[in-house]
């Protein structure tokens, strides 16, 4: 008894992962394997795409998609952000840097793969994604995405940082310049259908080392709930 159930339940979990599929839009072999094998680890499925990728994105449903960050990218992000069932997928870039997926941060990255493409870094970067791909939510989300933040300090100096994950409590972020726990700062930033908004924070940590730094959003600050409501609309969507 003890035995179908158990082989009753690994069905139902891997009937539930392979509803997950990502698409490799135009990557080549080495990556082509090593992506794939990744994904393959937490049951995600990859298909690869060639050819006219806008429109087999606009007419095929997937939870994500991986593609590199080279001029042509826009194309292809631009449909996959006006594809009625695609607009909110998980989008990861490929190759560059952070810093050179600011060229797309409209498009809403939400993680980068490095290149050369090492395994070890990748899977660490799927196992770190993958509940964002299965829309499987804890009830304080993070949700990883690339964009350009201006920060303010309270004495007015201005900086610029790259966002790494945000959630309706605050965001992380990483900039070289030097920040420290409990300062007040101002940051600005933009999220797809989310205009630019401004926004009273507090550093919470701040870690030299990757030089990487959280805020938490000022609960008494009203243009919060506009950033609230935007997490609220992509996770349900």
């Amino acid at each position: 008894m003890e035995k179908l159930l158990e082989t009753a339940v690994s069905s139902t979990l891997l009937a539930k992962k392979a509803s997950a599929r990502v698409a490799l839009v135009d990557i080549r072999e080495p990556g082509r394997s090593v992506l794939s094998e990744c994904f393959r680890q937490f049951g995600i499925e990859t298909v690869l795409l060639n050819g006219d990728t806008p429109e087999h994105l606009k007419r095929e449903k997937f939870e994500a998609c991986v593609l590199k960050l080279t001029p042509g990218a826009e194309t292809v992000l631009e449909a996959v952000r006006t594809s009625p069932s695609n607009n909110r997928m998980v989008v990861y870039g490929l190759g560059g840097s952070a810093q050179e997926a600011m060229r797309f941060s409209k498009y809403g990255i939400n993680a980068v793969f490095n290149e050369p493409l090492e395994r070890s870094a990748a899977l660490k970067l799927v196992r770190a994604t993958q509940m964002l791909v299965y829309h499987e939510f804890r009830r304080y989300v993070r949700i990883p995405v690339i964009t350009e933040v201006a920060v303010v300090s309270a004495d007015g100096r201005r900086f610029a940082a790259t966002s790494q994950e945000i959630s309706s409590g605050g965001m992380s972020l990483r900039s070289a310049e030097p920040v420290s726990p409990a300062e007040a700062v101002e940051i600005s930033f933009a999220l797809l259908t989310l205009p630019r908004i401004w926004v009273r924070s507090t550093v919470t940590w701040r870690k030299a080392a990757d030089k990487t730094f959280g805020v938490r959003f000022d609960a008494k600050d009203e243009r919060r709930g506009r950033i609230k409501e935007w997490i609220d609309g992509y996770l349900e969507s």
